[in-house]
């Protein structure tokens, strides 16, 4: 990737990332969380986190200047987050970042956000196509083979709810608190994994699509039917987690690849990277910090284009809110 600095710009929901990436390195990568912000509605308001990363997102960037002890001129390229998201929030981090890049007469670069991700999980052990890509997060589940860098084949998705927006609703049905994957873990800690009936959505069916929907019906139907919460969240993130490994482990075989990257939100979760650890595939993670929306995930992606292409985007590129990988490229 040579020794290219790269600041990397991520407001595709609700947290503000800012990273900074030299020679494949994360330098800096700062996130100024909105969580507290949408905690009382129970979800992100896409209005209010534009908003707040208008008001944020200057002074990150010269933050993360300062740490890396560097200055503006000294950037050698602009990248933000162009798709999948918000519209509102995307616009904020893309023009921000454009205006940068113009004003500093350096290249932009929109990236596919589910491909920063990607990006991010391979931060510090980086690998090489072919292998396959779990993306989980609270706005997606997707499952791609990778054949080269830019190539991606969209094996399954999910059906309904993502896998971290199933989390979040279930966290919900129980009244714990949001982000919902972090509290659901918590509490699944103290119950019986077995104790309540869940089944494993999409068992038994062909393909590598995923659903998560009806996991939410069922946990308030146990919750109505005054199973323990703590067994409830247990036996959900057992059934999802399982959802998730088992499709994958399917998809290893049918296509021959043992090399898996798993990344997104979810892929913090440690049922899910315990259960990961005994397929015996050869599994690649995101490190901590990078495995939530972030810049410096942002920044890898975009390093590694230029690295490959040494073409930039037009600065009058628009946001994508809806934007499949295989078009990103």
């Amino acid at each position: 990737m040579g020794n290219v600095l790269v600041l990397g710009i991520e407001t595709s929901c609700d947290d503000t990332g800012v990273g900074l990436v030299q020679d494949g390195r994360v330098r800096v990568n700062l996130v100024a969380s909105q969580t507290l912000l949408h905690a009382e509605y129970g979800g992100v308001v896409p209005e209010l986190a534009s908003r707040e990363h208008a008001q944020v997102l200057d002074r990150l960037v010269a933050r993360a200047l300062d740490e890396a002890g560097v200055r503006p001129r000294d950037l050698d390229l602009v990248a933000a987050t162009r798709g999948p998201g918000l519209v509102g929030p995307l616009l904020v981090g893309l023009g921000y970042a454009k205006g940068l890049a113009w004003s500093l007469e350096r290249p932009f670069l929109g990236v596919h956000h589910l491909e920063g991700h990607l990006h991010g999980a391979l931060a510090e052990a980086p690998v090489e196509p072919p292998f396959l890509v779990l993306i989980a997060s609270g706005g997606h589940t997707h499952l791609y083979r990778v054949e080269a860098w830019g190539r991606y084949e969209l094996l399954g998705a999910t059906r309904d709810d993502a896998a971290g927006e199933a989390f979040d609703k279930v966290a919900r049905t129980l009244g714990l608190g949001y982000p919902g994957g972090p509290e659901i873990e918590r509490l699944a800690a103290a119950g019986d994994p077995h104790a309540v009936p869940f089944s494993v959505p999409m068992r038994g069916r062909a393909g590598y699509d995923f659903s998560f929907s009806g996991l939410k019906t069922a946990a308030v139907r146990f919750r109505d039917e005054g199973h323990a919460p703590a067994d409830i969240a247990a036996g959900f993130q057992r059934v999802a987690v399982a959802s998730l490994v088992g499709t994958l482990e399917r998809a290893a075989q049918d296509t021959g690849l043992r090399r898996v990257v798993v990344a997104g939100g979810v892929a913090a979760n440690r049922a899910l990277r315990a259960a990961l650890a005994a397929t015996g595939l050869e599994v690649h993670l995101p490190p901590p910090g990078l495995t939530s929306d972030n810049g410096a995930m942002i920044a890898l992606a975009a390093a590694r284009r230029w690295a490959r292409e040494r073409r930039a985007d037009s600065l009058t590129v628009s946001a994508e809110p809806y934007w499949p990988l295989g078009e990103a490229v």
